[in-house]
């Protein structure tokens, strides 16, 4: 795949970057390099290959899943502007 000077000028104004007319070429030829080298990486045979993380092997620390009902709820409805039998009060946003 190759990109023309159109469609350095349409992704600069879809990412809103302000590109000189004299940057077009330049940009042109960095995002066919980058598209060449992402095209050199599809022809690697990953077969068999699993998926990581990391470049050295390591187990991921998990915590324990244990559900709990935050155990302080008057604390947390203390940093409330107001609040109502247990629950936030929000303004009403939608009529």
């Amino acid at each position: 795949m190759s990109v023309d000077a159109q469609t350095v000028r349409r992704i600069a104004r879809l990412a809103r970057i302000a590109v000189a007319e004299d940057e077009v070429e330049h940009l042109q030829g960095e995002l066919n390099a980058m598209l060449a080298f992402v095209e050199q990486l599809s022809e690697v045979n990953v077969d068999g290959v699993e998926p990581m993380t990391s470049v050295t092997p390591m187990a991921m620390r998990m915590r324990a899943d244990d559900v709990t009902d935050g155990e302080n709820a008057e604390a947390v409805l203390a940093n409330a502007p107001q609040s109502d039998d247990g629950y936030y009060m929000v303004p009403k946003v939608i009529e």
